[in-house]
């Protein structure tokens, strides 16, 4: 058992571990920048060390800063969350070199899955189906353009370090390849440092639908089922649900099958996420793992009746698994709830949250670390909270979460609200139709 886990992020999943950790008698050390020095994971943990000035490179990126916090504090253990340094190789070594656990996978996991060309690789040798493309780094535009005759148009452009839909171009024709390879080109240089392109083709009309996987340190994989993630801004979730309304019992059985032999192809322990593309036919593709606990995990916790922090907690402490697969009992749709104008094409909205009322009732769940009172900084990410809601049916979760949706008031700044109470009365989203361009064509009323 661990005596004392640092946690090395901000927000509401500092919170969200901050209360397993409590429910299982491990003490708890929050991080923070000035910036933070007023949030709820600092009140709330045992102790509390702040870390840097409000930029992430001199706070939550710095890995001397936090690994002194660590050392000053004894703690035995660190819960990464998720961004930051969560799929940091380089910070998962220094954890170990220093004998602190580092609440994930090991280094050479991450490292296995943080490279798409590496990544996909390994994918192909274990069996689990990927999008046809080419194999390795596009050399130039000539190779671009021959290895687009081969896969046949419409191809995309990634970059291999990629994230967050940066250095990615879609090519529906010949002519337009050369200045979409050189524009992804410089766009992964400036985001990443590392221009590496690679090309697939296009999938269209897909689905992003994913499969929550744990594995323990003995060689065991479970999977936890799948959550459709398909409402996506730029590549940026704003709505996720299991079970996925294009879901059947042989495709989940046939995607569960391959993200359980995805984790074992790398021998993979802690909890983490393979997502998939799905096209209108339902055939599915791999599309990356996430070697991380993600935003959306409340949603499988809330459909299966499972704690996924308590488990990777767990499973770092050397606790084996129970079982192969879970399946949803229930269902449930998580809204994130951003400072962002969705009128003003979702331009951010730091500031003041002046009045703040939170939903609740039966089937809703309300995952977020404001207050009245609390200024969302400019520096980070602008999530508020995550709004789940719960029910035997999609058709009662939407209704639970438009009465939620409702009830929730935030003043002082703009929220992703009105576009999330709009969604839920949208008859192609109630009747399940839709993809992940499903936003390109919504307009806000």
């Amino acid at each position: 058992m661990f005596k004392k886990i640092l946690i090395a992020n901000r927000g509401e999943i500092a919170l969200r571990i901050l209360r397993t950790c409590k429910e299982m008698g491990i003490k708890t050390v929050a991080i923070y920048s000035t910036a933070d020095k007023d949030s709820l994971h600092v009140k709330f943990a045992d102790e509390a060390v702040c870390i840097g000035k409000p930029a992430s490179a001199d706070s939550y990126l710095n890995m001397a800063h936090i690994m002194a916090a660590a050392e000053i504090t004894n703690a035995d253990a660190i819960h990464p969350g998720y961004g930051f340094l969560a799929e940091n190789a380089k910070f998962a070594k220094i954890c170990s070199d220093h004998g602190i656990k580092f609440i994930g996978p090991t280094p050479e996991m991450i490292n296995a899955m943080g490279d798409k060309i590496t990544a996909k690789e390994t994918m192909i040798k274990a069996g689990v189906p990927v999008v046809p493309g080419v194999e390795g780094l596009l050399e130039n535009v000539e190779h671009a353009k021959n290895a687009a005759k081969e896969i046949g148009y419409p191809i995309i452009l990634k970059a291999t370090a990629g994230g967050g839909g940066k250095g990615m171009r879609v090519v529906w024709q010949d002519e337009d390849i050369e200045k979409a390879f050189e524009t992804a080109k410089a766009e992964a240089a400036a985001s990443f440092k590392n221009d590496g392109i690679y090309m697939e083709k296009f999938v269209e009309e897909p689905r992003h639908i994913e499969i929550q996987i744990a594995g323990d340190q003995y060689g065991n994989v479970c999977h936890l089922s799948e959550r459709d993630c398909s409402i996506q801004r730029r590549h940026q979730k704003l709505v996720e649900e299991s079970p996925s309304p294009f879901m059947t019992p042989e495709l989940r059985n046939k995607m569960g099958q391959a993200a359980i032999k995805a984790a074992q192809a790398i021998n993979y322990e802690s909890v983490g996420t393979i997502e998939f593309l799905v096209d209108k036919h339902r055939n599915f593709y791999f599309m990356e793992m996430n070697t991380r606990i993600q935003v959306e995990h409340c949603v499988t916790e809330e459909v299966i009746n499972y704690d996924l922090i308590k488990e990777q907690i767990k499973i770092a402490m050397g606790e084996k698994i129970v079982g192969k697969e879970y399946f949803p009992q229930m269902h449930a749709i998580e809204c994130r709830i951003n400072a962002e104008d969705p009128y003003n094409d979702f331009r951010p909205s730091p500031g003041k949250i002046t009045v703040l009322h939170q939903p609740g009732g039966h089937g809703v769940r309300v995952d977020s670390h404001v207050y009245a009172g609390y200024v969302i900084p400019p520096y980070y990410d602008s999530m508020i909270g995550k709004l789940i809601a719960v029910a035997q049916t999609r058709e009662e979760a939407i209704d639970t979460m438009h009465r939620a949706l409702s009830e929730y008031v935030i003043e002082g700044v703009k929220t992703t609200i009105p576009f999330h109470l709009q969604l839920m009365q949208d008859e192609n989203f109630k009747s399940g139709n839709f993809t992940t361009k499903f936003l390109e064509s919504f307009k806000m009323h």
